[in-house]
């Protein structure tokens, strides 16, 4: 599908909004691979957080834990449903362009040549199908292959990104219950240097996996980050030109379309954070327990915890940067005035 979707761009005769699709469409399908080789490398590392995942729900023993864990799992289910949906809406409207278009065309007829068919594709294949001649019937089953392939794409993409973000919030889930078993250290405890022990090395426990988790997503996330901002703009770009043609069709599959990039990188940022706020809320955590009430001993090793919760595992893009709700407004920020910017051109 990479290797059509790159030659169609470059030798298509497709006009512009067909080439730009057909990117969109090429750049889902190179993150969709990055994802499914970055999860086959990283097996372990996500086999490792997963089992942990399982053991947690084993581990439950209060309605306080359930309740919390049920929580982020929810957010993880919710996240999953936004994001599938909006991308599988997005495919349909694919899929149906060719029959809205056709209908109000009227290009697409039973006899049509080649090249009028190729063009009503859900994807365009005005090069790769070049002068031959096809029945209506193998016309019918590429169009059923694309709709599949659209399908699976969107699931291989985004579900990717439901995996990963799910699992994500249940370390999330498992620092908040850390945060509340500090909080109530010391109160009804008879051995406190091994209860303790037990937090600390849970709060260890914890980190290690979730930075096992960063080193899965780290290099795709930075392809995705440049991949869609460039899309996003691009995207924006026809936007403005729908609105102006007043192509009612054509203003749809775009909201639609970015929609979906916008909630895929804000769902990214969001988890980023939120991952981050829980691991510092722990130093807020044992500072909120009776720590002045340890042995001298015990206080010294209380702060070597706050100052590593000070320093928390954050979502990295390539290693370096930082993916949080601030990087989120600073991609939009950036996209809006790029926008703003080719809008005063056409305007002009």
């Amino acid at each position: 599908m990479m290797v059509v979707l790159f030659l169609e761009i470059n030798f298509g005769s497709g006009d512009a909004y067909v080439k730009l699709d057909a990117l969109m469409i090429m750049v889902c399908t190179v993150l969709s691979v990055l994802k499914l080789l970055s999860f086959r490398l990283y097996a372990d590392n996500l086999i490792r957080n997963f089992s942990s995942a399982v053991n947690d729900y084993l581990a439950i023993d209060t309605e306080e834990k359930r309740t919390i864990m049920r929580r982020h799992a929810f957010m993880g289910r919710m996240i999953c449903y936004s994001i599938i949906g909006f991308s599988y809406v997005a495919s349909s409207i694919f899929m149906l362009m060719p029959m809205i278009t056709g209908e109000k065309e009227g290009d697409v007829h039973v006899n049509a040549s080649v090249k009028s068919q190729a063009a009503e594709l859900p994807v365009p294949l005005t090069w790769a199908l070049g002068d031959l001649h096809i029945s209506t019937s193998l016309y019918l089953l590429i169009t059923m292959v694309q709709c599949v392939l659209l399908v699976l794409n969107s699931t291989s993409d985004l579900g990717g990104d439901s995996l990963f973000l799910a699992i994500t919030l249940h370390v999330c889930g498992q620092m908040e219950l850390l945060k509340i078993e500090f909080i109530n250290y010391g109160m009804k405890s008879k051995n406190m240097n091994k209860d303790f022990e037990k937090l600390a090395s849970r709060h260890h426990y914890l980190i290690k996996h979730a930075k096992l988790l960063v080193d899965v997503i780290s290099f795709v996330l930075f392809v995705q980050l440049l991949l869609s901002c460039l899309i996003i703009c691009l995207i924006g770009f026809q936007l403005i030109l729908a609105l102006k043609m007043h192509d009612a069709v054509m203003i749809t599959k775009t909201i639609t379309v970015l929609s979906t990039l916008l909630l895929q990188l804000f769902f990214y940022s969001f988890v980023g954070d939120y991952m981050k706020c829980k691991m510092e809320e722990v130093a807020h955590s044992i500072y909120s327990c009776n720590w002045h009430c340890l042995p001298i001993k015990l206080m010294r090793n209380v702060l070597f915890v706050i100052m590593r919760s000070q320093h928390p595992v954050q979502l990295l893009a390539g290693r370096y940067f930082v993916v949080n709700i601030g990087t989120f407004m600073t991609i939009l920020k950036s996209s809006l005035s790029y926008l703003s910017v080719l809008r005063v051109m056409l305007d002009a």
